[in-house]
């Protein structure tokens, strides 16, 4: 009996210096920004990698401020606190601080209001990510309505600097000072190893979603914006340039097979987007408009796509509208060629 008590003495003893000695967890992450369905145009967008929230606000949500409910890393905290209301007046933008359980980090969110106002763009105005060091689009109001799949291919092992990357900004422009440069590019020794033997360049409306990127990349890619009416056509000019030889998911060439390039917009329904697995299939689809032919085109070529509206599928309600271009049309199931080579500049959907 006296053994038994001391061996349960020593384990409780044993259990006890384990909990105690356990590190309090050093992580400092917004996992989740809720606010009311009613008060959006779109779900919100957490960008880890950047450090924003994205929020697509009514316009009286916008005026009156908003009272967010947030769950973080376990243990952490939040300044200002869960629940308390934010407001957007005289251009304030809100930020969120996080202090990790630890105490030894901390995390700045900006929280920033996206809406698009006028549906065309240039491609003008291009930044650089301060980690990973690839470009990205930026408006002239400061939102970010366009992605790419430059933050995944961020996470193989390219070099840190904007010429290693599929989506970057290029002098080669139709108008203006810049236009968008897509290239399909070799995979990496670390992509290789999940089997990705090339990145089609991609560009998008909408937002990547970086934890997804290697266990769901297709999706990853989360296409639209809020759109509301009835859009006409999906205007604009590119160039493409197909790589020399298309080889398959496992890198073999198949010979005769040639690249296109892919362009196209599609609207519908709901709050919640669309991704790479469910942008050609989805029921909620009400309209689309995609370039009919993706083959090589030496110089710039204007595209005027009317959109095509699914029978018995009426414009009403929320709405998103997806814009999509990839120098490799099977791109997204790593299929292509190497080299391939697409220009876009001056797209715009008219009503």
């Amino acid at each position: 009996m006296l053994r038994k008590i001391l061996l349960s003495t020593i384990a409780i003893c044993c259990l006890y210096g384990c909990i105690k000695d356990a590190p309090l967890n050093p992580e400092a992450d917004i996992e989740t920004f809720t606010i009311d369905r009613s008060q959006l145009t779109s779900d919100v967008f957490i960008d880890q990698v950047n450090r924003k929230v994205m929020l697509y606000l009514k316009p009286d949500a916008f005026d009156k401020g908003v009272a967010p409910v947030l769950t973080l890393s376990a243990g952490a905290s939040v300044t200002p606190a869960s629940g308390d209301s934010i407001f957007f007046d005289n251009g304030n933008v809100p930020e969120y601080t996080v202090t990790s359980a630890s105490g030894e980090n901390k995390k700045t969110y900006l929280v920033e209001v996206v809406a698009i106002g006028e549906w065309k763009w240039a491609f003008e105005k291009w930044e650089i990510n301060d980690k990973d060091k690839y470009q990205y689009l930026v408006e002239n109001d400061g939102n970010l309505v366009w992605s790419s799949g430059n933050p995944g291919v961020a996470l193989s092992g390219v070099p840190k600097n904007p010429e290693g990357y599929p989506l970057r900004a290029t002098t080669d422009k139709y108008e203006g000072t810049y236009a968008a440069e897509l290239l399909t590019m070799p995979g990496t020794a670390l992509s290789n190893l999940v089997g990705i033997k090339l990145f089609a360049g991609s560009l998008f409306l909408g937002n990547f979603d970086s934890q997804s990127a290697f266990l769901e990349p297709l999706k990853a890619t989360q296409f639209g914006q809020p759109y509301q009416g009835r859009p006409r056509s999906f205007t604009g000019w590119y160039k493409y340039a197909p790589g020399a030889s298309y080889q398959d998911k496992a890198g073999n060439i198949i010979p005769g097979m040639h690249d296109s390039c892919a362009i196209y917009a599609v609207l519908y329904s709901g709050t919640t987007r669309l991704d790479a697995t469910n942008i050609h299939t989805s029921d909620r689809i009400i309209a689309t408009a995609k370039l009919p032919d993706g083959s090589g085109r030496g110089n710039f070529t204007r595209f005027d796509i009317p959109f095509t509206f699914l029978p018995g599928k009426i414009p009403r309600g929320d709405m998103m509208m997806a814009i999509v271009a990839s120098s490799s049309k099977d791109g997204d199931t790593y299929r292509g060629a190497i080299g391939s080579r697409l220009v876009l500049d001056s797209l715009e959907i008219t009503q």
